[in-house]
């Protein structure tokens, strides 16, 4: 590809990184051509030329050849990226939850469009867990990938643990930090760690999964008495996104939940707003990605190095993902879990197969144990505001 001349959809923190980065370095043969924002008014620090309220000042300019998409509305992000590929324009896109919502259909667009769909940004921030699994792993065996993949919620977890903090405090802490958005709704329940996870396992095993169908539990309901737990028993809390795959049956399990990791485990010295993945493989064994994962800076690095990639006309190639098939998934089985609540009125030892601890005092009571989970997942259970549920690995 020639010179890049991109068109910017969204002009927040990511956005205006990645425009400093492009004025600043000239090397990289690429500039922002065109920048729309839903506000005009606002003062900006780039050209008042640049900017338009108009998308079709970006999708109708033939000189534009890649569209940034950097929106957090997914619907109009939807719009956008299909007009785009009709033009016949790349996209490089950061927004997960489109993606995780019409995978199959974007990137059966691609080679029908002759174009390239980059988003690397969208799971892991600065972990390139994307182009690793396309480019080293693309011909392993892999059974599972498994770890911290929100920085958001990593870093609330981390002033819990470490300073004795309560949820909200934890969150005010993150929201004050730049780390947390004034609706964190996505990334502490959970949703925003689920859309990654299914986009990761299209990438690891070849198979569409459905965001809907993975057990999802976000950390809202954590107490300080759980952290005490924890410490007790050598434990920290991590919010792990998990997807493995049983390869003689092809069926798929696929975890969001707040687990209880080893504190001689790699995944629980991943503090504060940093990734951390594990990739599980049949060949190479087990690997460790790491990196920063929310924030201005790792999220345009990714947005950057996806531009870079489409000078050399880069296209995910997934041929893991050749035959086009949906996961199969089986959530059913067991599982060790701890639940914590504060009133007698709450105790749910009734849906466990098998208890073996239980604590009970004036403030707060937890139950140990085997909990099937088709019981687990069930609507009054995983989101019922009032349990901390937190599995062990």
């Amino acid at each position: 590809m020639k010179k890049i001349n991109i068109g910017l959809f969204g002009f927040g923190v990511v956005g205006e990184g990645i425009y400093k980065v492009l004025e600043e370095k000239p090397q990289l043969n690429a500039a922002i051509k065109k920048i729309v924002i839903k506000d005009n008014s606002k003062p900006r620090n780039a050209p008042s030329e640049l900017f338009s309220t108009n998308a079709d000042d970006i999708l109708n300019d033939d000189e534009i050849n890649v569209v940034v998409e950097l929106i957090s509305d997914a619907d109009a992000a939807h719009d956008i990226i299909i007009k785009a590929f009709n033009k016949g324009k790349h996209v490089v896109s950061a927004n997960k939850k489109l993606i995780a919502d019409h995978h199959k259909e974007l990137l059966d667009l691609q080679p029908k469009n002759n174009v390239s769909f980059l988003y690397e940004a969208s799971v892991c921030g600065s972990v390139p867990i994307i182009r690793n699994l396309e480019e080293y792993f693309d011909n392993d065996l892999l059974n599972y990938v498994s770890g911290i993949v929100n920085g958001t919620t990593n870093y609330i977890l981390t002033k819990m643990a470490n300073e004795n903090e309560s949820y909200q405090d934890a969150l005010k802490a993150a929201q004050e930090s730049g780390f947390a958005e004034a609706d964190p709704t996505a990334d502490v329940e959970g949703f925003d760690a689920s859309s990654k996870l299914a986009i990761i396992t299209l990438h690891a095993f070849g198979k569409k999964i459905d965001v809907e169908q993975v057990i999802r539990k976000g950390i809202t309901s954590l107490k300080v008495e759980d952290f005490k737990y924890a410490k007790e028993k050598n434990y920290t809390i991590k919010l792990i996104a998990n997807s493995k795959i049983n390869h003689q049956t092809g069926e798929i399990t696929s975890t969001v939940l707040p687990t209880f990791v080893e504190l001689n485990k790699t995944i629980a010295l991943v503090n504060n707003e940093y990734n951390g993945v594990l990739i599980g493989s049949s060949l190479s064994d087990e690997q460790f990605l790491y990196g920063k994962g929310a924030g201005r800076f790792p999220t345009s690095s990714a947005v950057l190095s996806d531009i870079s990639a489409l000078k050399y006309d880069y296209q995910y190639s997934i041929r893991k993902y050749e035959n086009k098939e949906e996961g199969v998934f089986n959530q059913t089985g067991k599982k060790r879990i701890y639940i914590g609540f504060e009133n007698q009125a709450d105790d749910v030892s009734n849906i466990f197969d098998e208890i073996e601890e239980r604590y009970q005092s004036r403030n707060y009571n937890h139950i140990v144990g085997v909990i099937d989970i088709e019981k687990l997942k069930q609507k009054e259970i995983i989101e019922n505001p009032k349990l901390s549920i937190i599995a062990f690995e």
